[in-house]
């Protein structure tokens, strides 16, 4: 089964989404560490030399906020550094453990399409051949175009949906040493777009050659009926105020 291969869309306020979703992967990882090693967060904050109050900001800010506290976190944590701010590279897929106190929530429409603006890899499903028979459901490389989903393919290939089918695209993303994630469902019918210049202005984005070689001469856009997504975090826990140590003493 081949892979068609075209490069998601990533806008300014895509850039933000991703920055954020790093953000909380920190904070994951952290609760994740903490309950392996039995520490409470008030005794990672005293070992690490911080306040909870600054150890909120270092987990929230992440990225070059305070590179040496995050240093400092991960030598009391027990991991290296790039364990603790990008996961562990060698995680199995779908062998991780999901958080301890999962929450799941909705997410509104418009955050679905922030996180699909940020991914270049989903599925897209159909039903092919007789009545009854098995769905198709084929990995394709997208992006994100005008409030649709937009990829290119071989036409006589698995990918090469005809139109007016009815399909359903999934995108996924799931961090795999915390297990917080998000899905995004799209429904909606196939186009096969005709306008040449409106095409070749998506053919010219960054990426936009297909990876897997070959001639992918037919554009398919998902023109999407509904979009629904969820997402996967840690209930936060309350944690007693601890004095910030870094604080000067007023006393005498």
């Amino acid at each position: 089964m081949g892979w068609t291969i075209v490069s998601g869309d990533r806008g300014r306020s895509d850039a933000g989404t991703e920055a954020a979703s790093g953000e909380e992967r920190v904070a994951a990882r952290v609760a994740v560490l903490l309950e392996r090693l039995g520490m409470s967060r008030n005794e990672l904050a005293v070992r690490a030399g911080m306040s909870l109050v600054y150890l909120r900001e270092v987990e929230n800010r992440a990225g070059d906020f305070d590179p040496d506290a995050l240093a400092r976190l991960a030598r009391v944590l027990q991991v290296p550094l790039e364990e603790l701010t990008e996961g562990r590279p060698d995680a199995p897929p779908g062998r991780g453990t999901g958080v301890s106190r999962p929450v799941l929530q909705r997410l509104s429409e418009q955050e679905c399409w922030q996180r699909l603006g940020t991914h270049g890899i989903g599925r897209i499903g159909y039903s092919a051949g007789s009545v009854g028979g098995a769905p198709v459901v084929v990995p394709v490389n997208f992006l994100v175009d005008e409030g649709s989903i937009v990829y290119r393919t071989d036409p006589e290939g698995a990918a090469g949906v005809r139109a007016e089918t009815q399909v359903a695209f999934e995108v996924d993303h799931i961090d795999e040493d915390t297990g917080v994630g998000w899905s995004v469902l799209v429904t909606g019918i196939v186009e096969h777009p005709a306008d040449h210049d409106a095409l070749e202005v998506v053919a010219r984005r960054l990426g936009a050659g297909p990876w897997a070689g070959g001639r992918r001469d037919l554009w398919v856009r998902v023109r999407p009926g509904e979009v629904s997504g969820r997402f996967i975090r840690q209930m936060p826990t309350e944690e007693p105020p601890l004095r910030d140590i870094s604080a000067p003493s007023r006393e005498a």
